[in-house]
């Protein structure tokens, strides 16, 4: 059995496959960032699903893909946790803009992979190996065009009054907008950057208001001067996006790109389902 997993920091989606391909169980954890949770944290989120706690010395490979593991010491921290927890497993960690490009990308061809979800992520794939020219330093310092960030300046628009009265109003009855609850899941949970995420809906729910789109089109074209454009092949090149923010925005997102004369390419809400074809052909 092996084990696909696209790793968010809100969610993981796992899908268990035979060597044919054959779906054995679907499933979905919370984050597993290792960037933003410890070891116990990370066993606790397997232990909560049944399909994977049940099934987890069946498994032969683990293939994860995951926000938090762009760096060698998180990727070798991650897969000490899953060696020990799917014992007989060999286990493969990687960033999750490998996820995007296998899912969005055929095979051999260049392109530029962005992630825009609850964080966010651009590479350039030259047909074998990704190129990064921005390291990221985490939620807190980067990550344009995310869904944290959205969740952001919603939170900073309402407590500084600068949103509107009647979606002030909306936003008061979608959400716990007491000052302690916030401050307690931006300070005292894990999670904090999926938890600005959550906010990001509201923002798409109106994005066609005069004030929810002066946030959206501020944010993604800071994403392509700032990410994608720091390839010299930016408009040689097909450009294509995976994550939730993306795939509700994609008008928005071409829009932009059009104006730069950057091509977007594959818009993708989940990489899970392309992982399925790329591992039984690959793997």
């Amino acid at each position: 059995m092996k084990l696909l997993v696209d790793g968010g920091s809100t969610k993981a989606d796992w899908i268990a496959i035979d060597d044919n391909g054959k779906v054995l169980f679907t499933t979905q954890t919370l984050g597993l960032n290792p960037e933003v949770l410890g070891k116990d944290q990370i066993i606790t989120r397997l232990e909560d699903k049944f399909d994977i706690s049940q099934n987890k010395d069946k498994a032969k490979q683990l293939f994860f893909y995951g926000a938090g593991c762009g760096t060698d010491k998180m990727k070798k921290f991650l897969k000490e946790v899953f060696e020990e927890y799917f014992k007989n497993a060999t286990v493969d960690v990687q960033e999750d803009t490998y996820a995007a490009v296998y899912a969005t990308t055929p095979k051999e061809e260049q392109a530029i992979v962005c992630i825009l979800g609850t964080g966010s992520n651009c590479s350039f794939f030259d047909g074998k190996v990704l190129h990064q020219k921005v390291q990221s330093l985490g939620y807190i310092a980067m990550d344009d065009g995310s869904g944290n960030r959205f969740g952001r300046h919603l939170l900073r628009a309402y407590y500084f009054n600068k949103m509107p009265k009647e979606l002030a109003k909306e936003f008061e009855t979608e959400f716990n907008l007491d000052a302690d609850f916030i401050k307690g899941n931006l300070y005292k949970e894990p999670n904090p950057n999926a938890y600005l995420a959550t906010l990001a809906k509201f923002l798409i729910k109106h994005k066609d208001t005069e004030f929810c789109k002066k946030i959206i089109y501020k944010e993604l074209k800071k994403f392509a001067k700032n990410y994608i454009m720091q390839y010299d092949n930016c408009r040689d090149v097909y450009v294509h996006f995976v994550g939730s923010i993306a795939f509700y925005l994609k008008d928005e997102l071409e829009d932009i790109l059009n104006k730069y004369d950057i091509k977007i390419g594959n818009v993708l809400r989940r990489p899970i389902d392309g992982l399925i074809a790329y591992h039984v052909l690959n793997k």
